[in-house]
């Protein structure tokens, strides 16, 4: 699954108005170098980031076990990932409106539909 989240949180922790994500099994994904440093967000989630440089990597939470987000935009190609959907579209800002035909999600979208 690939999305756009406009979720609040999402947008303090990277600085920016959205943030697009890609979804894996965390078996799937296997970091080289430096794995990322963690800080618990909330109770139930985590975010990864390079301890050297301080960009966002990754997010992982209680409420999609097994599954792990990694920020396209710190991918090494992130042309060749292209989102499916915008989520949590409820609290985008209303200056960063996306120029795309996606589907937009009030919130967290069914995982059925990913």
């Amino acid at each position: 699954m690939t999305a756009i989240c406009h979720c609040s949180m999402c947008r303090r922790a990277n600085a920016a108005p959205a943030v697009a994500w890609a979804m894996f099994q965390e078996q799937q994904v296997n970091f080289t170098g430096a794995h990322p440093k963690l800080y618990a967000s909330s109770e139930q989630a985590q975010r990864g980031f390079c301890e050297t440089c301080g960009t966002p990597i990754s997010f992982s939470a209680a409420y999609i076990p097994g599954l792990i987000d990694l920020t396209i935009g710190s991918m090494d190609q992130p042309d060749t990932i292209t989102p499916q959907f915008h989520y949590w579209h409820s609290k985008h800002l209303a200056w960063a409106e996306f120029a795309d035909t996606l589907p937009r999600h009030p919130e967290f979208p069914p995982l059925a539909e990913a």
